[in-house]
């Protein structure tokens, strides 16, 4: 709609060409008692009026919507802007002929005045009449407006900080000048917010790189999450994911320790009819190199596709072969490479030497390593450091300690400077062998000197230049003497400290030495320390060491409890055991196996209900954490303690032997159950035992400990208040294996009730036909049930009368 105008805007000029020039109509200054003049009557519109597309009409008004624009009259300049343009039919010469100078002076003018709200909805009412105000902009509104931005930023109103660049964006404005993309992402990232984070990168033309840069700036935070919310968006983005984001991701995954998640992005790229190349294809196989059948899989399928492996390919390989021990398996993928290299197709470089080195390391075969050097020597690549060092581990695993330094020294004239690692594999090595003396020789031979090498006048030559500096002549043999100096660190001494053996004042007096070369003991010091107490079946000092780290302000691990737990076992101090092991839980550690295992085989037997009910609760916890225990081990603490309810339970072994091993861990599963089920049960509560699908050795047990627990509750004062009510299995017709055994279970109850123990047992539903007690029968077999010939076994249930309990409990009272 044409701009009506009022008496004080200014006339038109006249159609003629001599017109005078009028000087633009400036704003009336305020006076506070001047009245205010009354609202002028609206003229014609400028299309009424003639303006038409007259050049010299659009250039004048242009001149003054430029003016009001410089005033900072927005409002009025887009008020004339529009229309002129509908005066001009939309010709585009008016917007060219508006001075950038006073606009950008305006628009400064607005930010500093009225703030960024104001500025939006200018630019926003600037692009609907076709204005390109925001690249009309000069440099200082630009600053301006971006100062603003950032004010908004470093207020950390991130929200409205993402609409306004937004906004910014959508009008034109160069908003990759107002702060570097990356910083704003990294606030997201610090934030946790994903989401954001993703709708502020697609503001930008580089998006996929921003985002791709996000996701790699989470994962490093280990926080996977987020990182795949942001590669979901990249591939929603348009053209398609990229496989640097794919590769990217699946690193990531790697990195947060979720192999089984890159697994899932490597098949939804498959379902997707996506075809992997070589690098994403060698990212899934090092996040899976701890799984050797998963990485040989995805490298059959990487040649049914197409894909052609390349170096970084066969050296994962070779690393996940090391991980898995599978040394043949490794050396075959070594000999093919060896093939192609032959071939021209692959050129073997320093890292699939050295890791074949530390797999023949890792399995002792220091011949096979030594070859490994001469392919090296013989391809023209040169042992850097970790080749070196696992040469020297690959004599040292074997017990070769000379032979390890021999090739320290060699490793020298090589010019490959050592490290204090290894040193530190020299010793290692001679306390594995027991050679603690020698290794406290070395250790100050080497601090004190240093290593010493005689070089040849031409190995000084090839040395010279290099790392080396500590030479010395001798002018009469013209030899050279190459000093190496030797730096322990915090792992030599624990090291030192392990050759202590079980002396633990010569261990703290190594570790006051490590403090007087400025070196803090750490957690492994520590524990190797309470390990040193342990031994020597010094529970409080052990103790103390661990007490000793809380004070010092070290974080415990679940390694340091569980050498603190192991002392106080190996010291026969259960309960203290117990007391660190809540402890460690209460500080939100895991217990390991190492952990469960200690406290299990704390005991050779068990003397109270609650210390078997301590060890079930411990086992049971174990299992439910993914751990396997040694059931053989823990049916026998049970068998013998649950006898002990007899008079004389060793009578029976022969008996247990004949199914003590587990034939299926499943079967020992149930019995577990059921041992825990009845162990738990009060007393003054229904005994109800269910030993249906138990084989006679186990019914026996889990009856027997039903038995133990009712007397030793007896001795405490709790009296028996039911019947205990044994159910065995239903009966059938026809006579199957599992039937027969069903049969069994309920004889070798009945046996032992009624002649080992002296009690009066009911069987049956109604449990009306007694099963009498021959205490004088000197055998336990089947013939000593007096049952009626005429009598019919009825369905298998077994009850003991609490009338009959409680005269076994007097007798047994009386006699213990």
């Amino acid at each position: 709609m044409a701009l009506a105008m009022t008496s004080s805007s200014p006339q038109p000029p006249p159609p003629s060409h001599r017109r005078r020039r009028r000087p633009h109509p400036a704003a009336p200054t305020p006076n506070a008692n001047s009245k205010p003049k009354p609202r002028a009557k609206a003229l014609p519109l400028l299309s009424d009026v003639g303006v038409g597309r007259d050049p010299s009409a659009i250039k004048y008004y242009a001149r003054v919507a430029s003016n009001l624009a410089g005033a900072g009259r927005l409002r009025d300049f887009l008020l004339a802007a529009e229309g002129l343009r509908a005066a001009a039919g939309d010709d585009p010469s008016f917007a060219a002929r508006i001075s950038a100078r006073l606009l950008s002076r305006g628009v400064a003018a607005a930010v500093r005045d009225r703030g960024l709200p104001h500025v939006l909805e200018f630019l926003r009412d600037a692009q609907r009449v076709r204005v390109p105000a925001a690249e009309m902009l000069d440099a200082d509104a630009s600053d301006a407006v971006a100062a603003a931005c950032r004010m908004v930023l470093e207020e950390r109103r991130m929200a409205e900080f993402v609409e306004v660049v937004e906004a910014l964006a959508r009008y034109g404005f160069y908003v990759q000048g107002i702060v570097n993309p990356m910083d704003v992402l990294k606030i997201f990232v610090k934030k946790h917010d994903p989401d954001m984070a993703i709708r502020y990168a697609r503001i930008f033309p580089n998006s996929q790189l921003l985002l791709c840069n996000t996701m790699e700036a989470f994962g490093k935070r280990k926080e996977l999450k987020s990182a795949l919310t942001v590669f979901g968006a990249l591939k929603g983005q348009l053209g398609g994911i990229n496989m640097f984001a794919c590769r990217s991701v699946i690193d990531i995954c790697g990195h947060c320790g979720s192999s089984v998640q890159a697994r899932i992005i490597f098949e939804g790229l498959l379902a997707d009819k996506i075809t992997p190349n070589t690098y994403v294809f060698n990212s899934l196989m090092n996040v899976n190199a701890h799984s050797l059948s998963y990485n040989l899989s995805v490298y059959k399928h990487m040649q049914n596709l197409g894909v052609a492996p390349d170096l970084t390919s066969y050296n994962i390989l070779l690393k996940t072969c090391c991980n898995a021990r599978e040394f043949n398996l490794a050396q075959e993928i070594y000999e093919e490479m060896k093939k192609k290299e032959c071939d021209g197709l692959l050129k073997l470089d320093v890292f699939t030497y050295s890791t074949m080195m530390k797999v023949f390391a890792d399995a002792k075969m220091w011949k096979m390593a030594s070859n490994i050097k001469e392919d090296m020597q013989a391809g023209g690549v040169r042992l850097n450091l970790v080749t070196w060092s696992s040469l020297i581990n690959a004599y040292a695993n074997s017990g070769l300690v000379d032979r390890a330094i021999e090739i320290l020294e060699e490793m020298i004239r090589d010019g490959c400077q050592p490290t204090a690692p290894c040193f530190n594999i020299i010793l290692t090595a001679c306390v594995k062998s027991c050679q603690y003396d020698r290794a406290f020789r070395l250790f100050y031979s080497w601090k004190k000197s240093g290593i010493k090498i005689s070089l040849s006048p031409e190995q000084k030559i090839c040395l010279d230049g290099g790392a080396f500096t500590f030479c010395k002549e001798y002018p009469s043999n013209g030899s050279t003497t190459l000093v190496v100096p030797f730096r322990p660190t915090v792992t030599t001494y624990n090291i030192l400290m392990k050759a202590c053996g079980t002396n633990a004042e010569r261990a703290k007096s190594v570790m006051n030495e490590m403090r007087r070369n400025g070196l803090c003991p750490d957690l492994i010091s520590w524990s190797i320390l309470m390990d040193i107490h342990g031994t020597s079946q010094n529970r409080d000092g052990a103790v103390q060491a661990l007490r000793r780290m809380q004070r010092i302000g070290i974080r415990l691990n679940v390694s340091a409890y569980t050498v603190a737990i192991k002392a106080c076992v190996a010291n026969k101090d259960l309960k203290l055991a117990l007391h660190l092991f809540d402890e460690m839980k209460t500080h939100q550690l895991k217990p390991n196996l190492v952990t469960y295992k200690t406290l299990l085989t704390a005991r050779s037997n068990y003397g109270s209900l609650q210390e078997v009910q301590q060890c079930l609760a411990i086992y049971q916890e174990m299992r439910k954490a993914g751990y396997e225990a040694n059931d053989y081990y823990l049916k026998e603490l049970i068998v013998e303690w649950c006898e002990g309810v007899l008079s004389s339970g060793s009578d029976n072994r022969d008996f247990y032997n004949l199914d003590l091993q587990p034939k299926r861990k499943e079967s020992f599963n149930l019995f577990l159950e059921k041992v825990v089920t009845v162990l738990q049960k009060d007393v003054d509560q229904n005994q109800i035992v269910d030993v249906r699908g138990l084989s006679k050795v186990e019914a026996r047990i889990v009856v027997l400990s039903v038995l133990r627990k009712i007397k030793e509750q007896y001795l405490l004062g709790t009296a028996v208040q039911d019947d205990v009510v044994i159910i065995t299995g239903h009966e059938k017709t026809s006579r199957t294996e599992v039937e027969t055994s069903a049969v069994d279970v309920e004889h070798a109850i009945v046996t032992v009730l009624t002649d080992d123990l002296g009690l009066e047992v009911l069987i049956g539903p109604g449990s009306h036909l007694p099963v009498l007690a021959n205490p004088k029968a000197p055998t336990k077999s089947r013939s000593n049930l007096q049952v009626p010939t005429n009598f019919t076994r009825p369905q298998g249930v077994i009850k003991i009368p609490v009338n009959s309990l409680n005269h076994w409990l007097k007798k047994k009272a009386a006699r213990d």
